[in-house]
C-alpha cells in the first residue's frame, strides 16, 4: 500500500468532517473546528470495529457454505453453487478488511501529525466561510445540474478541490488529481470521472475570465 502524505490524509479527514458541519456556517466557531475533526476520528474508530465485525460475519457465512457443500449437497451443481457463494462471501470479507486496514493509518496520523490536523481544520474553515463563492464556481461548471442536487460526498470533494485552487494556491493539476483519488475511495463507481470533468471545466473557466 502506497504511503500517503500528510496533506492527503488531511484532505481525507476534512472530507469526512464536512459531512458533520452545521447547515448554518455562522454556528461553527474557531473552538468547534478541532472538536469537529476529533469527532470524525472517533467516528472512524467506530467504523473500523463495525467493518471488522461485518468481515467476521462474512467469513462465518463462507465457512457455513463450504461445510454445507461438503456434507449436504445432493448433486454437483448444488455443491458448485454453494462453493461460489462461499467465495463471494470471502471476497466481500477481504474487501472489508482492506478498508479497515487503511482507517488506522488515518486515525494515527490525525492524532500524531500536527500538520494533518492543521490542514484539515484549515480546509474545513475555508469551505465553511466561503461556501457560497465556492458553490457558485462549481455551479458554473455543472451542465444542466445544481450543486444542491449532487451527492454530498461528490459536492464536498469538489469544494475541497476548488478551495485549494482558489484560496491555497494548489496547482490545478494537483488539486484535480487529489480530488479524483478521493472520489475513487469514497464516491460511486463513476464518481471520479464526474469529479474530473467538473474540475476541468472549473479550470477552463478560470482561464477565460
Amino acid at each position: 500500500m502506497q504511503e500517503r502524505k500528510p496533506q492527503q490524509i488531511a484532505r481525507e479527514l476534512a472530507l469526512l468532517s464536512l459531512s458533520q458541519l452545521p447547515l448554518n456556517p455562522k454556528k461553527l466557531t474557531e473552538e468547534h473546528l478541532p472538536k469537529l475533526v476529533l469527532a470524525t476520528v472517533r467516528t472512524l474508530r467506530s467504523e473500523v470495529q463495525d467493518t471488522l465485525d461485518n468481515a467476521t460475519g462474512e467469513l462465518q457465512r463462507s465457512n457455513e457454505r463450504l461445510l454445507t457443500s461438503e456434507t449436504r449437497a445432493s448433486d454437483l451443481n448444488t455443491a458448485r453453487n454453494l462453493l461460489k457463494e462461499a467465495i463471494n462471501y470471502t471476497q466481500t470479507a477481504i474487501n472489508q478488511l482492506g478498508a479497515a486496514v487503511e482507517f488506522p493509518e488515518l486515525i494515527q496520523l490525525a492524532n500524531q501529525d500536527k500538520e494533518v490536523g492543521r490542514y484539515a481544520i484549515q480546509l474545513v474553515k475555508l469551505i465553511n466561510e466561503n461556501r457560497i463563492v465556492i458553490d457558485e464556481q462549481i455551479s458554473s461548471a455543472l451542465i444542466d445540474w445544481q450543486v444542491t442536487r449532487l451527492a454530498q460526498i461528490d459536492r464536498d470533494i469538489l469544494r475541497i478541490a476548488v478551495s485549494e485552487m482558489r484560496f491555497l494556491g494548489l496547482p490545478d493539476r494537483v488539486a484535480i488529481n487529489e480530488a479524483v483519488e478521493l472520489a475513487k475511495r469514497y464516491s460511486g463507481e463513476e464518481g471520479h470521472r464526474f469529479i474530473n470533468g467538473v474540475l476541468r471545466r472549473v479550470t477552463e473557466q478560470k482561464t477565460t475570465v
